[in-house]
């Protein structure tokens, strides 16, 4: 069966609306002949005569009376459709939002996150889920709206990044630790017992490729798949943990952080989407939000100088696990 012309729908809707071929050819800005052709078309895709001659003018069928309504409306929600996005009206904003990002995420950024988008947008809802794998596929799907982490595989043109904030890394100690007092050297680092952070359960990653130049090596005793976890292990022993620092800053209160005794490793975590995502004004309102309580400027670019806005990434955190994605 073929496909019906749409576009009888709007010039349907006009002839209907005036009872007039001439003054509907007008408002279509088509001639006379053009709208008794199309008047043709519209009389043998419905079956039926649609307006009939009566005396100097034209009256509608009754098809065409049953129709009148329901072309108005289909025309006007066609119109609706084809128009841009109504301006985002905060007040009004109905919405659940899923971001997932790792351990850590919410403890430092989640109170200043909710406290901003509920005075913004009391009718929007933040779901925190925890980070426990890699890879797009939530975004994909859609179980979750954004993600932060650190980009670490050739970009996937689907997912979309910005990035929010740079962060090092720092060790961390309770305060009886022999660490916490003194210079801390790379020998004194190494020499300590250390709990290693790695979702894949890896015993070396960033922070043993930074060590490595100084000769020395570290004593992992212990590896977990958290930054909670293991600043928990820190301070009820005397494990070190060197963990990212901003990401961490409020996990660590109450402990006894120190800069490493050698270059830091960096890591940038970034904030990926979907690209179906990328022109909903709730969703770009949101990201803005999160942009803003990390800290990152407005207009940054990330690590390959491209548009701050709207990156290509796969959403994928780089590999050994130990940093804050």
């Amino acid at each position: 069966m073929a496909r019906p012309d749409l576009n009888l729908l709007v010039t349907l809707d006009v002839l209907l609306q005036e009872g007039s071929v001439t003054r509907a050819g007008e408002r279509l800005a088509l001639s006379p002949s053009a709208m008794s052709r199309a008047l043709a078309r519209l009389r043998r895709a419905t079956g039926d005569p649609l307006l009939v001659r009566a005396g100097r003018g034209l009256v509608p069928t009754p098809r065409a009376v049953e129709l009148r309504d329901r072309v108005r409306g289909l025309v006007q929600e066609a119109e609706e459709v084809l128009r841009p996005a109504p301006r985002l009206d905060l007040a009004t904003v109905e919405r659940t939002f899923a971001l997932r990002g790792g351990d850590g995420f919410v403890e430092r950024f989640g109170p200043e996150l909710v406290a901003g988008i509920g005075a913004e947008a009391p009718g929007v809802r933040l779901r925190f889920l925890r980070k426990t794998g890699e890879g797009a596929g939530a975004l994909r799907a859609g179980a979750v709206d954004l993600e932060t982490g650190v980009i670490g595989r050739p970009p996937a043109p689907d997912v979309l990044s910005r990035p929010l904030f740079t962060d090092r890394f720092v060790g961390v100690v309770r305060e009886e630790h022999p660490l916490a007092s003194g210079t801390v050297t790379a020998a004194r680092y190494a020499a300590a017992r250390h709990v290693h952070v790695s979702r894949r359960g890896a015993t070396e990653g960033l922070v043993d490729a930074a060590l490595d130049p100084t000769g020395h090596r570290r004593r992992v005793v212990a590896v977990v798949d958290g930054f909670g976890a293991a600043l928990a292990l820190a301070n009820a022993s005397d494990l070190v943990a060197t963990v990212p620092e901003r990401h961490t800053a409020t996990l660590r209160r109450g402990m006894r952080s120190f800069e490493l005794p050698f270059p830091a490793p960096e890591v940038v975590v970034s904030l990926l989407w979907h690209a179906r995502h990328d022109a909903d004004p709730a969703h770009r309102w949101l990201r803005d939000r999160v942009v803003a309580v990390c800290g990152a400027p407005a207009g940054g670019t990330p690590a390959d100088g491209t548009p701050a806005d709207g990156t290509p990434a796969d959403g994928t955190s780089a590999g050994g696990g130990d940093g804050p994605g």
